[in-house]
């Protein structure tokens, strides 16, 4: 031994060091097809849809009078603004499945990333959540036997907060700078009011 433990399982599955993908990530050529694939799919499928709705429905809130329309422009305006907002949420809308196709792809280090990404979040605190052949539960309790040693420790670790009562921290002698006081208003001959 080297003086080092190991204490890994002989049948363990080591997870495999996350690819960085930075801005000087040069693309594999199949990366690069779902990549033109990506974007065909979500300007035809998504952008062109999204947009051509929004600009109808701007259009029959202008001719409704809902919107009003610009005097000079008339409604060229926000119809462009409708159409550009709908380009824009059409191609948003298609990231999950393009992300997606990303991770469905063999041999891609974006894929690798996206996935690893992806367990990386749903397992706690950044680490693989794997379950040991050696934990137990039974009957509901957990596998682990706390000390009296270990209880000291945790005593001496973790700060001791006592609660503090809701009459100690608000009382009626707290000023608040909320008053009954109800102001004077007064009225003149015309109607108009103001406090004093």
């Amino acid at each position: 031994m080297n003086g080092r433990a190991d204490f890994r399982e002989p049948n363990a599955e080591v997870p495999r060091p996350i690819p960085h993908i930075g801005a000087d990530y040069i693309p594999t050529e199949e990366e690069r097809r779902v990549f033109a694939e990506c974007n065909d799919e979500s300007f035809w499928f998504r952008s062109v849809p999204l947009a051509a709705t929004s600009m109808l429905i701007t259009q029959g809130l202008i001719s409704k009078g809902i919107l009003s329309s610009h005097p000079k422009y008339g409604s060229i305006p926000k119809l462009i603004f409708a159409c550009i907002m709908g380009y824009f949420a059409g191609k948003l809308s298609y990231v999950k499945t393009c992300q997606e196709k990303f991770k469905n792809l063999e041999n891609s280090p974006l894929g690798e990333a996206l996935r690893s990404g992806q367990a990386r979040r749903s397992s706690p605190s950044g680490h693989y959540s794997q379950k040991s052949k050696y934990d137990s539960n039974v009957s509901g309790h957990p596998s682990f036997v706390t000390s009296s040693a270990a209880d000291n420790i945790e005593k001496d670790t973790l700060p001791h907060y006592e609660p503090i009562p809701f009459s100690a921290s608000m009382n009626e002698s707290t000023p608040t700078g909320i008053t009954d006081h109800i102001a004077q208003v007064k009225v003149n001959k015309y109607g108009d009011t103001w406090d004093e």
